[in-house]
């Protein structure tokens, strides 16, 4: 008569070990696939090119010149009206962000109740990464 096996009432090893490694590879894929804090740093960038191309539009729909001051906190909307400047609408950068235009951290960008501006590029650099919004003459924003 044969002898009965021993009952076997756990896992062994090398399952666990293979469930260890799918757990760990599971975990991984989730870290990488998170998304920047604060947003990428093409995200901001077309951000504020967007809000760049709506100050433009709405100067000339108001014919009042609008500016679009670039600042280390971050940017603000102005415009013109009886003679001094109106804060529209302020936004601050994502953390860490770092803006530059005109080899300096902050200035401004007019554009005139035609829509016409004053040519510039603003640089936002985070953790080693660049990106730049180019701002030509006849007020056309994009994102390099």
């Amino acid at each position: 008569m044969p002898e009965p096996k021993p009952s076997s009432g756990g896992f062994t090893l090398v399952e666990l070990m293979v469930v260890l490694v799918i757990i760990g590879l599971a975990a991984t894929a989730v870290v990488l696939a998170m998304p920047e804090r604060g947003g990428s740093l093409r995200s901001e960038a077309v951000r504020l090119a967007a809000r760049a191309g709506a100050a433009r539009d709405q100067a000339i729909l108001e014919s009042r010149t609008t500016a679009l001051n670039i600042g280390p906190g971050g940017y603000e909307i102005a415009r013109r009206e009886s003679g001094q400047w109106r804060i529209e609408a302020r936004h601050d950068w994502a953390e860490s962000t770092a803006p530059e235009i005109g080899g300096s951290g902050s200035g401004s960008v007019r554009f005139d109740s035609t829509g016409l501006a004053e040519p510039a590029v603003i640089i936002l650099r985070r953790g080693g990464r660049r990106a730049a919004i180019a701002i030509s003459a006849d007020g056309n924003v994009h994102v390099e």
